[in-house]
C-alpha cells in the first residue's frame, strides 16, 4: 500500500482493475499541513485553466488517482518549488494527500508511469495550443505584441550526443536543446516550442510559431481594415538582433505581421540635438524619461522601416528598428525595451520552478530528413577561426616592429631578420586559411541527419513529457503572476511580492472541512512579518469573493489566516 495509505479497500479494488470511478477528495479535520499554504493557489490555478479542458485531451486507465488530482499535484509541487519529480521521494506522502483529499500522493514510479501514459499521443500538445488560444483571448490587450526569444536547455546526461548549442550565460559551446517562447509583455508566458535540431530563429517562427499564431490569436483587425489601409498591421513580434534579417522583414510585412528588433549594422550618431526627452511608463509600471529620436531607413533589399534611437547618459546611441507604421514613437520603445521581461522570465524560472530540469531519460529518433550542421564543415571552419585568431596577433605584432627611433648600426640586422621571420610566418597562415576555405567551399554546409556518420548519429531527449512538464510550469507561473497583482498594490515593497507568495505557499495550515455546510477553511498559520499577514488578509478577503469549490467536492474553499 505505501507509506501513508489508509484506503486499503479502494485501492484493492484499484490494483485488481474493480475501481469503476477515481477515488474523490474526502477532507479530514488535520492542523499544521506542511506546505498548506499552497491551497492559497488553487482558485488562481483554475482560473488559469488547469482543469478547464484537460479532460478533452487526456486518458487515464481505471485507477485510484484522478486525472484532476495528478494535475493538482503537479502545479502545487511546482509552486513550492520542487523542481523535479524525483524530489517527491523526499517529502512526506501523506501530508501531501492531506492537500487534495486523499490519504496520500502516489510514489514517484506510480506517478512517473502516469506521466508516460498521458503523453503517448499529441493531447499534451494540443492541450497547450488550446490553453494559449483561451489566454490570448481573454486577454487580447497582451497577445498583440509577443516576444519570441530561444533559451538553451544544457543537457548534461549520458543517453545520446546532442548537437552543441552557444550558450550565452556560460560563454560556452555545449550539448544542448532549443526552446522556443512566446510571452507577454509582461513576462507571461504563451507557449513554447522544444527544437533538438536549431535551425535558427527565423525559420522557427516562420514554419512553427507563425502557424500556430493564426489559430490562437484573435482578430484584432477587420479584413476591411486590412485592405483599406495598407500599412495596418495585425499583431507585432518583438525579437533581439538574431532575427534581423530584410528578407524576413519583408515577408513578414506581406502576412500583415509587423516586427521589432534592434539594428544590427547601424550607420554612425546622429547629431544629439535630433533627441529629445519624453516621459515614459515602463511594462513595470515604472515612470522615467527617455532621450529619443526617430528617422525612416531603407534596407538593402529596398524595405523602408521605422528607426528609432534612444540616448543614454553615456552618450551610446540603441538603434530599433520596426515595420508598425501606425504606433506613436514612445509606445514602440517601450514594447522594444520590455524584451527584459521574457530574460528575466527565463532566469527566475530557471531557478524556482526547475526549467531545465529533464522530465524523464527517454529518447526518441530524430526525423532523418532533419538537416543539421555537417560535422566536416563545422571541423573545416573551426580550423579556420583557430588560424585566423593566430594571424590577426600575428599581424599586430608585425605592426609593432617599427623603428620608432634611431638604433646601433650592429642591432639593426637582428632586427631585420625578426621582422622577415614574423613577415614569413604571417604568409604561411595567410596560405593556410586559403587553402581551408577552399576545401570548405567543396563540403556541403548542411546534410540530412540520415547521412550522418555513424559516430555523429544522435537522438533527441523526450519531447512530450516536457511539453507537458512546461505546460504545467507555464499555468503555475501565470497563476503565481495573477496573485502577485493583487498583492502589490498592499506592500510597500513590490518587488517582494512574489518572496511573499512563496512563504504563503510553504507555509503551514490547517484544514478544517464542515460537510454539513458545505465548505473546506484553509486557515493559513502567521508569519513572522507583520506586514505580510496584513496582505495576506486582503488577499484572503479577494480568495473568499471567489467562491471556488474544490475539485469533485461540494466544498466551498474559505481562506483565513490564523485565528481571525
Amino acid at each position: 500500500m505505501g507509506m501513508g495509505a489508509q484506503n486499503s479497500e479502494a485501492r484493492l479494488a484499484a490494483s485488481i482493475g474493480k475501481l469503476d470511478e477515481p477515488v474523490a477528495p474526502d477532507f479530514q479535520p488535520v492542523q499544521d499541513v506542511p506546505k498548506g499554504g499552497v491551497l492559497f493557489a488553487l482558485p488562481a490555478l483554475l482560473v488559469t485553466g488547469l482543469l478547464k479542458t484537460s479532460e478533452h485531451f487526456f486518458k487515464l486507465s481505471k485507477g485510484y488517482y484522478g486525472l484532476d488530482s495528478l494535475l493538482i499535484i503537479l502545479a502545487f509541487t511546482a509552486l513550492v518549488r520542487l523542481k523535479s519529480i524525483e524530489s517527491l521521494r523526499y517529502s512526506a506522502p501523506g501530508e501531501w494527500g492531506k492537500l487534495i483529499g486523499l490519504d496520500r500522493i502516489p510514489e514517484v514510479r506510480t506517478l512517473r508511469s502516469k506521466i508516460k501514459q498521458l503523453t503517448q499521443d499529441d493531447g499534451s500538445q494540443q492541450w497547450s495550443e488550446a490553453l494559449c488560444k483561451e489566454w490570448m483571448q481573454s486577454a487580447p490587450e497582451q497577445a498583440s505584441i509577443l516576444y519570441i526569444d530561444g533559451h538553451v536547455r544544457v543537457y548534461n546526461g549520458q543517453q545520446t550526443k546532442l548537437p552543441r548549442h552557444h550558450v550565452a550565460r556560460q560563454k560556452l559551446c555545449l550539448r544542448a536543446t532549443t526552446d522556443y517562447w512566446v510571452n507577454a509583455m509582461d513576462g507571461q508566458p504563451f507557449m513554447v516550442i522544444n527544437k533538438a535540431v536549431d535551425p535558427g530563429m527565423i525559420k522557427v517562427i516562420e514554419n512553427d510559431i507563425l502557424p500556430q499564431l493564426e489559430k490562437t490569436l484573435p482578430d484584432f483587425v477587420s479584413a476591411e481594415e486590412l485592405s483599406a489601409d495598407p500599412l495596418l498591421h495585425r499583431f507585432t513580434l518583438v525579437c533581439d538582433r538574431e532575427s534581423y534579417s530584410p528578407a524576413y522583414f519583408k515577408r513578414l510585412k506581406a502576412q500583415r505581421v509587423a516586427c521589432l528588433t534592434y539594428h544590427k549594422h547601424p550607420s554612425e550618431n546622429w547629431p544629439v540635438d535630433e533627441f529629445y526627452p519624453h516621459q515614459v511608463t515602463l511594462a513595470s509600471g515604472e515612470k522615467t524619461e527617455l532621450k529619443l529620436a526617430e528617422r525612416g531607413h531603407c534596407l538593402s533589399n529596398g524595405l523602408w522601416v521605422r528607426e528609432i534611437r534612444k540616448l543614454t547618459q553615456k552618450g551610446h546611441q540603441t538603434s530599433i528598428i520596426g515595420t508598425d507604421y501606425r504606433s506613436d514613437m514612445i509606445p514602440l520603445a517601450v514594447a522594444m525595451f520590455a524584451r527584459w521581461s521574457q530574460e528575466n522570465f527565463f532566469k527566475y524560472c530557471r531557478e524556482h520552478f526547475g526549467l531545465d530540469k529533464l522530465v524523464d531519460y527517454c529518447t526518441e529518433p530524430v526525423s532523418e530528413s532533419t538537416e543539421v550542421v555537417n560535422p566536416a564543415y563545422r571541423q573545416l571552419d573551426s580550423h579556420i577561426k583557430s588560424s585566423q585568431g593566430k594571424l590577426n596577433r600575428l599581424l599586430a605584432r608585425f605592426a609593432t616592429l617599427t623603428l620608432d627611433a634611431p638604433i646601433e648600426p650592429e642591432k639593426v640586422e637582428p632586427f631585420l631578420q625578426k621582422k622577415t621571420a614574423c613577415q614569413d610566418e604571417i604568409e604561411g597562415f595567410q596560405e593556410q586559411i586559403k587553402t581551408l576555405k577552399e576545401q570548405r567551399k567543396q563540403v556541403a554546409h548542411h546534410i540530412k541527419v540520415k547521412d550522418l556518420p555513424e559516430k555523429d548519429q544522435f537522438e533527441q531527449l523526450s519531447t512530450q513529457s516536457k511539453h507537458f512538464i512546461d505546460t504545467i510550469k507555464m499555468i503555475a507561473y501565470r497563476a503565481e503572476t495573477a496573485m502577485a497583482n493583487l498583492l502589490r498594490e498592499t506592500l510597500t515593497r513590490p518587488d517582494e511580492v512574489r518572496s511573499l507568495l512563496r512563504a504563503i505557499y510553504s507555509g503551514e495550515a490547517d484544514l478544517i472541512p464542515d460537510h454539513e455546510q458545505g465548505t473546506l477553511t484553509i486557515r493559513l498559520h502567521h508569519l513572522a512579518n507583520r506586514s505580510y499577514d496584513e496582505a495576506i488578509l486582503k488577499l484572503c478577503d479577494e480568495l473568499n469573493t471567489t467562491e471556488t469549490q474544490f475539485p469533485r467536492t461540494n466544498l466551498r474553499m474559505i481562506f483565513k489566516l490564523g485565528s481571525k
